[in-house]
């Protein structure tokens, strides 16, 4: 039976990507052909400047070679272009002949640098900076030429701009705008970037629009609007890109400024689909590595059949870090100064540092540094979560001695450091541990972080040195739980979950305990693993002792709210019982304190409401929402009935750790929804979820997990996520501490995997059920040994 066949137009970056996710996801099943305009297999176009400046080899960014192609059963051809694609008969043909079928067409046919038309633009010595060819022509032209100018301020231009510089030439910069990359940086960071770049020889000529390039048939000049010129040897012009959509408009496919794609990358053509720079989503032309990263991703997922109708591509958040020696500039989000925005800044005029941050609404939205970008990508993961400027009072890394190891060891596991390659923190360190690298170089091959821009090699770098100067010895042993045992947490957890012991006395005699009853520190720790997928009924229905031996009876309003009903029945129970004292908990449960031991159960039955039991772990405590729809005048989504319904769901459940779980009716987070274990806030278009976040001794904000349009389907992955987490997680682990050590991009792939999913609600609702049942069991008992009194 013969394969289904993909035809890949373009051998870029992005195109190339999207066929390296598709042999994760589903190795050998396609047939595969990559059909691309250049010579050259698939390299790094972002490291053109490393190569122009001299940095780097173009043997080095190649990111894929033949070898690699022929290995993975794929089929490469270079040097020709694709100028039909016939969509009804399913058949493409180049401009030497050939043919080819497919079942699935993927077109990335990337961009054409644009070209100023103004008269002497044909002239010998006018390039663009774009692939290869234009660096070498560059190279060469640098050996004969001596004078440079580089239409375009923005990143492009003074990347080519500081390469020529590298080769010997005088270099102008020639910008239309008063300061350079207006689209990346405010006027100060501009201001300081001119000026060091100045200090390396650079020229600059702002505010000045070109009008014809001067020279018989080589250029000899440029002249501007205003009537002045400059001379020039060769003029590189940098002014930006357009996508290549020549191909798609002659087949009839529908474009705009870019190939119209929907979230799952499919074009209105069926069987055709585009990713990369020619694509248009949403309005929007990404020309950053890492958006087309995440849509080749999501176009691999669509091909292969494993991503459901509701996922698919969002959209990115843009950042930029320039490629230039011995100038460090990062950049994301939205830096516009507004009516509506705040915005944080540091100025160090003498060591040249500037750090500005823009925050709308409490949400951290854009960032820009100069001369210190080790934060660019903390912030960057702010502004991706939205995270509440809190998460701000923390000390910048690098603010005092040591702050860079500090800052390493505060990143959580699932950090991602390398945005353009989506890598994280742990992938980072499991790879060194496990495969013994020792080199930058090493890294980069194996994870591939910093294998795209190279911006994050300073933070690769030191989190390689890091790792190893902080490795275990090869006799390092694990610490155990506690001087009752010899067993790490990790071999407990393994120890007690592998048997089926009906107690914790039971399962620390089996284990050989030094202390038979064994201390605060064991004790609850094996009455959880004990009672995992074998919940039984606790014998105090409570939520928690209290210091004077008394409990407190904790009745379940859901989300929080209650009616006169149940206020009735709980104040008439509370004067029945003689309870002291209501106490209204920090995370919104309503706490009977006093309640003696005999008449726990005895007060909980005559409330005639559900109460939060705490068996083998803690139990999930009350949801909290804010005022919700028609109270609070921000709110998007029902975030009370929202509350309500996921508390419902996972009532009963038993956890490692306390967990706290917030809902806002919108993104302002009125309900705390950043800084909780779990926090679901309202959108115009439905709910996002955050995971991790905390609101105690160290304040930290919670990570996007997702975003839903359907509020049950919002309910079950969190549900999915808290049934997760206690099956994994150790005992005392908070779920922001097991986030980190599992990793976000794992937790998303397994909680949108619709077949895991279902498996941890329905986990779920069998623990429930057997809760249910053993609490039952435990309720007759205690009524048939009250009758025999």
């Amino acid at each position: 039976m013969s394969k289904p066949r993909i035809v890949l137009v373009g051998g870029g970056m992005a195109g190339v990507r999207c066929l390296e996710e598709i042999l994760k996801l589903a190795p050998g099943r396609f047939d595969m052909t990559v059909i691309g305009s250049e010579i050259h297999p698939n390299y790094n176009r972002i490291l053109l400047s490393k190569v122009l400046q001299g940095d780097t080899r173009v043997e080095d960014i190649t990111l894929n070679s033949r070898e690699w192609f022929e290995a993975n059963g794929i089929r490469l051809i270079t040097g020709e272009t694709v100028v039909q694609a016939d969509t009804k008969r399913r058949r493409i043909l180049t401009d030497k002949g050939r043919t080819a079928e497919y079942d699935y067409l993927i077109l990335a046919t990337g961009s054409l640098p644009f070209m100023l038309p103004i008269p002497g633009a044909a002239k010998q010595g006018v390039t663009a900076f774009r692939d290869i060819e234009d660096c070498r022509r560059m190279i060469e032209a640098a050996k004969t030429c001596r004078k440079a100018v580089v239409i375009g301020g923005g990143l492009l231009g003074l990347e080519a701009a500081r390469g020529l510089l590298n080769l010997g030439m005088e270099v102008d910069v020639v910008h239309l705008n008063p300061y350079l990359m207006e689209r990346q940086l405010d006027p100060t960071a501009s201001r300081m970037l001119k000026k060091e770049l100045e200090g390396q020889g650079m020229r600059f000529l702002l505010e000045k629009s070109s009008q014809e390039i001067l020279g018989s048939e080589r250029v000899t000049g440029l002249k501007f609007t205003d009537g002045t010129q400059t001379a020039a040897d060769l003029i590189v012009m940098a002014v930006g890109v357009r996508p290549n959509v020549g191909l798609a408009k002659d087949s009839g496919i529908e474009t705009g400024r870019g190939i119209l794609v929907n979230d799952y990358m499919e074009t209105g053509t069926p069987g055709v689909y585009a990713v990369g720079e020619c694509a248009e989503h949403r309005g929007i032309v990404y020309g950053l590595v890492a958006p087309l990263y995440e849509q080749g991703k999501v176009l691999a997922q669509r091909i292969c059949g494993t991503a459901s109708e509701e996922e698919g591509y969002q959209g990115s958040i843009l950042a930029t870090q320039l490629k230039v020696s011995g100038v460090e500039v990062f950049s994301a989000g939205d830096i516009a100064d507004t009516d509506e925005t705040e915005s944080l800044q540091h100025y160090d005029g003498i060591r040249g540092v500037y750090r500005k941050i823009w925050v709308r609404g409490r949400r951290i939205t854009g960032a820009v540094l100069y001369g210190d970008a080790s934060e660019g990508t903390k912030l960057l993961g702010y502004i991706k979560q939205g995270a509440d400027v809190s998460v701000l009072e923390e000390k910048p890394a690098g603010a005092a001695e040591g702050a860079q190891d500090a800052y390493l060891c505060a990143m959580a596991d699932s950090e991602t450091v390398c945005s353009c390659n989506g890598v994280t923190k742990g992938s980072i360190v499991r790879a060194v541990r496990e495969q013994g690298l020792e080199t930058f170089e090493e890294v980069r091959s194996c994870t591939k972080a910093s294998s795209s821009c190279g911006g994050c090699k300073p933070l690769v770098s030191a989190l390689l040195a890091y790792t190893l100067a902080n490795a275990e010895g090869p006799g390092a042993e694990a610490e155990s739980v506690c001087g009752c045992t010899d067993l790490s947490r990790e071999a407990l957890r393994e120890a007690v979950t592998a048997q089926t012991w009906t107690s914790a006395a039971e399962a620390m005699q089996a284990l050989g305990w030094r202390t038979p009853d064994g201390c605060a520190d064991c004790r609850p720790a094996v009455r959880y693993y004990a009672g995992l997928g074998q919940p039984a009924a606790a014998e105090v229905p409570a939520a928690g002792r209290l210091a004077d031996g008394t409990y407190a009876v904790i009745p379940r309003l859901y989300g929080g709210q209650a009616g006169a009903k149940e206020l009735r029945r709980i104040a008439e129970a509370m004067e029945r019982h003689g309870i002291p004292r209501a106490k209204l908990s920090g995370d919104g449960q309503l706490q009977l304190l006093g309640v003696p031991a005999a008449k726990v159960r005895e007060v909980a039955s005559d409330l005639k409401l559900p109460t939060v039991v705490s068996a083998s772990g803690l139990a999930v405590g009350s949801v909290t929402s804010c005022t919700g729809l028609g109270y609070d005048p921000s709110a998007m989504q029902d975030s009370a009935g929202m509350a309500a319904g996921l508390e419902e769901a996972v009532e009963g459940l038993q956890l490692p750790a306390r967990v706290r779980i917030a809902v806002s009716g919108s993104p302002l987070h009125r309900a705390e929804t950043l800084t909780r274990d779990l926090g679901l806030a309202g959108t115009p278009d439905g709910w996002e979820i955050y995971v991790g976040g905390s609101a105690q001794a160290q304040v930290k904000g919670g990570q996007l997990l997702c975003t839903e349009s359907s509020g049950e389907r919002a309910v079950e992955i969190a549900a999915a996520f808290l049934q997760w987490y206690r099956e994994e997680a150790y005992y005392g682990e908070t779920a922001g501490e097991w986030v980190d050590r599992v990793g976000l991009l794992p937790l998303r792939e397994g909680l949108f995997h619709p077949e895991r999913r279902g498996e941890l609600v329905q986990r779920l609702l069998e623990e429930r059920l057997r809760a249910a049942a053993a609490e039952a069991r435990h309720s007759n008992k205690r009524n048939e040994a009250a009758v025999g009194r």
